[in-house]
């Protein structure tokens, strides 16, 4: 039972914590009747490509993203990079418009933004 405590404690006081307000980004599509649009992989966000969870929590800011769009039939990697500026409170669903269904070129896209409940936005006091 102690050993289940502590490292529970343990666990707990390695976690991220994040304050009242963040940003999130996802890669899963939102609209399903976009033509040629499919989901992406969030390859890394200001060069960092390790997260704890998903939707991705993110600072509010300026952000650069890198990401593969998966294209059937193509091998190898297929990138692009593109700025964000994500906003306090919002969740940015972000994926891969493809030019048609054959050829692997594609565009990252927004596909939808949407509030974070329990997201509070920091005002600054008078």
């Amino acid at each position: 039972m102690r050993k289940t405590v502590l490292a529970l404690v343990l666990m707990v006081g390695g976690c991220q914590t994040w304050g009242p307000t963040w940003s999130e980004i996802s890669g899963a599509r939102y609209n399903l009747t976009v033509l040629n649009r499919r989901p992406a992989v969030i390859e890394s966000i200001d060069g960092n490509s390790a997260y704890a969870t998903y939707p991705i929590k993110i600072e509010p800011g300026q952000r650069t993203l890198v990401i593969g769009g998966i294209a059937p039939g193509w091998r190898g990697p297929n990138l692009a990079t593109f700025s964000l500026d994500a906003e306090p409170c919002k969740r940015y669903f972000v994926n891969a418009q493809f030019n048609n269904a054959v050829e692997p070129t594609f565009v990252p896209v927004v596909d939808y933004v949407e509030d974070i409940a329990g997201c509070k936005i920091a005002v600054a006091s008078k």
